[in-house]
């Protein structure tokens, strides 16, 4: 089953357990790049110096993409383009629940509604097929642990987990510093154009400083 990179994000956050969201912030920053680097490599859209373009509004024939696709063209308008950082800002609160609508819709992830302290209610989306996860986690660990040449997408999606700080979802159990030289090196890569690499340096460059702004709000 081949999923979306934001659907391979959300996935990788999702405790298969309790189906709870892990690092949820930052697992909503790399949804929405996810989306909008799918969008990229598609031909959809173009990034180039930090603005946004619509260059073909044809649909891809994958909802989670069409559904964004047909945003960003009426968020654009008229003006032919806009900022990347604003229409990431403008969306990261917004992409989690279609997503996971998504894996729920592929049967990937199932959804159970409870009452926490039998009042508040609470969604949770446990596994429901083990083996897309496993099949990701093993094309990841390739890439960044054994040293595999990675594809487009595969090196694009260890870009987004490394620019939103989700070493610990992707790779339980290891230490960010023993990933992040491998990572960065995929990221920085020739394994796609220049508008990808582009949509890439803006997505990381916005996912870092909210990150940093959010530690410094909480030790302040």
């Amino acid at each position: 089953m081949t999923i979306t990179l934001a659907e391979e994000i959300m996935l990788l956050s999702l405790d298969d357990e309790s189906g709870s969201a892990q690092q949820k912030q930052a697992a909503a920053w790399a949804v929405a790049g996810g989306i909008l680097l799918e969008l990229v490599l598609a031909g959809r859209v173009s990034v180039s110096g930090k603005q946004l373009a619509v260059v073909d509004a044809a649909p891809t024939g994958e909802p989670l993409l069409d559904g964004r696709l047909e945003q960003i063209r009426a968020w654009i308008g008229d003006r032919g383009k806009r900022r990347v950082n604003d229409w990431l800002m403008k969306e990261q609160g917004k992409v989690i629940a279609p997503t996971v609508e998504r894996l729920c819709a592929r049967g990937v992830v199932v959804e159970e509604k409870r009452k926490a302290l039998g009042i508040f209610p609470v969604r949770r989306y446990p596994e429901a097929d083990a083996t897309v996860e496993t099949e990701l986690r093993e094309r990841l660990g390739a890439v960044v642990l054994e040293g595999a040449e990675p594809d487009a997408r595969t090196a694009g999606l260890v870009a987004l987990i490394h620019g939103a700080g989700l070493h610990a979802s992707a790779f339980p159990g290891r230490r960010r510093k023993e990933l992040a030289p491998r990572m960065e090196k995929v990221a920085a890569g020739q394994w796609a154009g220049e508008s990808v690499r582009a949509a890439i340096r803006d997505m990381q460059a916005v996912m870092a400083a909210v990150t940093a702004a959010t530690v410094a709000t909480a030790v302040s």
